[in-house]
């Protein structure tokens, strides 16, 4: 890294109760340091200490500080020792006159002190610049990098600590993570008044402390868009997977007013997938990250509008216009709504997951726990091709990874390709037959209890790490008498609204219902939500462009 790239953001802080050697001071810096460091000027040890914490959570670099002895109600010991605390790092001066020169020597034990500088300083240039030299390029040779501006204090074994991760992970949002019960973490509490009773606190860019953030909220700090431009829109559409992504690029690209509405992050499942290997165009294979920020940044491009965190409540038909409702009690309109709102996946019946869950139970967030999963054993519940994508990423960490396998064998579910290289990695084993019947574990996952569905046997395993990948449950309960759906809640469309060659109840067009369209003409359903759908990535962005044609073809004719 560049000096420049290091000092960027760096600040050289000064603390004098005197107005008139504090400026002195400040001036004498900045003339020579002023260009490559910030100079902050505090008047006391307690507006310093405020300085630094407010510094500390916008993450900005402290180099040196700079501290007069004699100040009153806190020396300039006191606030070194205080400003340890907040930034371990930097470079300690104090400043003393002749007669204080013993607590300086003995301040050089208790706060670590690099140096004691006797006032008067003049000429600096043989005096201050040659200590301020040395003790700046000291600190440059440490390790500095300047992080991700979105930082977040948490517990490892918090389950809302996690979902916030994922969170931020899913939405492309760099952030650091601190571990509550580590010093850095500890000093980040500090500065935002917490005392890590109350986890995760989130530290936006701007230096602001969220305490237990709900998604909403945690979206609008750090640079989502959440709310609507316009009140009417030619296309809503509902769901950020691909068949969603799919349909604001050609929907915007070709003219439609487009907002694209999602409640936790784009890219739905496939977005979560370590590695896509059969996607058209792609012979290396993506990552499902990476798919979805490229296809996140050409929706945009085209003019679309993204709105993260907005979760459905209702959709109505008032006349010509499709009004789709929020849960926070607001709404926004359009001529046309394509539903694309994906699956999810089932959650384990089994006893003891639900209170295990973020703390070591997990569905979908191989990637987010990756890295925390090197050297264990982990536990995979599923058979299809999302399960067997994070087998793949997990085991290149992990000491051992174990598919669960209800079914007798992977061919029903998993694409051949993706079986031949589990089947090569060393350090992955499939049982097949095999059921997860309960969880246990205080605060965290310790063992599981394992079924083998045949014999009915049941083998108890310890465990830390459980991954769920199983079933796909549509989110469709918000469109329960509004738009038809079968048995299992997946949304019916175009010649599956009529299977005795009669339109749907209540249908007025004298049309039948398009391919992609559902029982209410305007309203179309695109990728997995979908009866009958293929629950592939390329089928969904197929239908997501399909469903804008049909789309284009409605509004012609209304």
């Amino acid at each position: 890294m560049t000096q420049a790239a290091q000092t960027a953001r760096t600040v050289i802080m000064t603390v004098d109760d005197d107005p008139g050697v504090s400026r002195a001071v400040a001036r004498d810096l900045r003339r020579r340091y002023g260009a490559a460091h910030r100079v902050v000027r505090a008047e006391s040890g307690e507006s310093a200490l405020q300085a630094l914490r407010e510094l500390k959570l916008r993450g900005d670099l402290v180099a040196v500080i700079l501290a007069d002895y004699r100040m009153p109600r806190m020396n300039g010991i006191e606030f070194l020792e205080q400003a340890m605390d907040v930034y371990p790092a930097a470079r300690r001066v104090l400043l003393t006159a002749y007669a204080d020169t013993n607590a300086a020597i003995d301040a050089i034990n208790v706060v670590d002190l690099d140096h004691y500088l006797l006032k008067p300083w003049d000429p600096p240039e043989e005096k201050l610049y040659p200590v301020l030299d040395d003790l700046l390029a000291a600190w440059r040779a440490g390790d500095h990098r300047p992080v991700p501006s979105t930082k977040v204090v948490g517990h490892r074994f918090s389950a809302r600590s996690s979902e916030v991760r994922e969170f931020l992970a899913r939405n492309q949002v760099p952030y650091r993570w601190y571990s509550s019960d580590e010093p850095e973490g500890g000093r980040l509490l500090a500065a935002a008044g917490e005392d890590g009773q109350r986890l995760p606190v989130v530290i936006t860019p701007d230096g602001t402390p969220l305490v237990e953030p709900d998604a909403p909220g945690l979206a609008a700090h750090v640079g989502l868009a959440t709310d609507p431009t316009a009140d009417f829109y030619d296309l809503v559409v509902i769901g950020g997977g691909p068949a969603g992504l799919g349909a604001a690029v050609y929907g915007a690209s070709e003219g439609l007013r487009t907002v694209l509405v999602e409640r936790s992050a784009t890219g739905g499942q496939a977005g979560q997938s370590s590695r896509i290997e059969n996607y058209l165009g792609f012979p290396d294979g993506v990552s499902g990250g990476q798919l979805t920020d490229r296809a996140r940044r050409q929706a945009a491009k085209f003019g679309a509008e993204i709105l993260t965190a907005r979760e459905v409540t209702g959709l109505e038909v008032n006349g010509s216009a499709r009004t789709v409702r929020f849960s926070d009690g607001s709404a926004v309109a359009a001529h046309s709504v394509i539903l694309a709102t994906g699956v999810s996946y089932r959650e384990l019946a089994a006893p003891g997951t639900d209170d295990l869950t973020g703390c070591g139970v997990f569905y979908g967030s191989a990637l987010t726990e990756a890295a925390s999963c090197q050297g264990h054993d982990v536990y995979i519940v599923g058979g299809a091709n999302s399960a067997g994508q994070a087998a793949m990423y997990l085991a290149r960490g992990a000491k051992s990874v174990t598919l669960l396998v209800r079914g007798a064998s992977l061919t029903a579910s998993m694409s051949h390709y993706l079986i031949q290289q589990i089947e090569d990695m060393p350090n992955i084993s499939v049982r097949c037959g095999t059921v997860v019947e309960a969880a246990h574990g205080e605060g965290r996952l310790e063992r599981l209890t394992l079924r083998d569905a045949e014999t009915g046997q049941s083998e108890l395993v310890d465990a830390r790490w459980l991954f769920v990948f199983i079933g796909a449950a549509p989110l469709t309960d918000w469109l329960e008498g509004t738009v038809e759906r079968d048995g299992r809640g997946f949304i019916l469309a175009g010649p599956d609204l009529m299977p005795d060659g009669k339109p749907p109840a209540g249908w007025e067009p004298a049309r039948a219902p398009y391919h992609l369209e559902t029982s209410v003409p305007g309203v179309f359903v695109a990728g997995d939500a979908r009866a009958e759908s293929a629950k592939r990535v390329a089928s969904a962005v197929g239908e997501g462009a399909m469903a804008v044609m049909l789309v284009h073809r409605y509004l012609e004719q209304s």
